[in-house]
């Protein structure tokens, strides 16, 4: 894990039933590595608290996924955190680099995305204690349907595929 400021360290990641959940954080995933970096520089405009921002490379978070996968709660399933951390996987596998925000709010949150929006950001999405919040619109308008543990995230693409959203996404970048 790359660190921007002073940050917990990696033991220190927020966990529920063995699978990353930062609660209070917003995770921003981002094509391109330069992309990443040029967002961390343009929230430090934002005011955030010292160590307020990590930055996850690709193989980083790959690992950081791998040990969850493998230390899981069979309850870490009942929510969507097992089927978020697939989907930040097909991501990761594809190069994206990560950041990860601490937000005092919802609308710092908000702030948050847009920041990273405007610097690439394929994904944002709000960890709160009871919900998952995406906060950056896919292209093209498909709404969110079908959503379960069993059949995973709606990605909001024509196929509902993870790795195609990224793929659009890379192409556009």
């Amino acid at each position: 894990m790359s660190q921007l400021d002073a940050s917990p360290a990696p033991a220190e990641t927020p966990r529920s039933f063995g699978v990353f959940k930062p609660v209070g954080h917003v995770v921003i995933s981002f094509p391109q590595e330069s992309q990443a970096d040029r967002a961390a520089d343009a929230l430090a405009g934002l005011g955030l608290a010292p160590g307020a921002v990590r930055h996850y490379s690709d193989r980083e978070m790959l690992h950081q996924i791998d040990q969850d996968m493998a230390h899981a709660s069979p309850r870490a399933s009942v929510g969507q955190e097992m089927n978020l951390v697939r989907a930040h996987r097909v991501l990761a596998e594809k190069g994206y680099h990560w950041l990860l925000v601490y937000a005092a709010d919802d609308e710092q949150a908000a702030r948050i995305a847009a920041v990273a929006r405007n610097c690439g950001a394929e994904r944002a999405q709000h960890y709160g204690r009871f919900i998952i919040e995406e906060l950056i619109e896919r292209p093209g308008g498909l709404a969110q349907v079908a959503e379960s543990p069993d059949r995973g995230l709606d990605a909001q693409t024509p196929s509902g595929l993870e790795g195609e959203a990224g793929e659009l996404r890379k192409a556009e970048g």
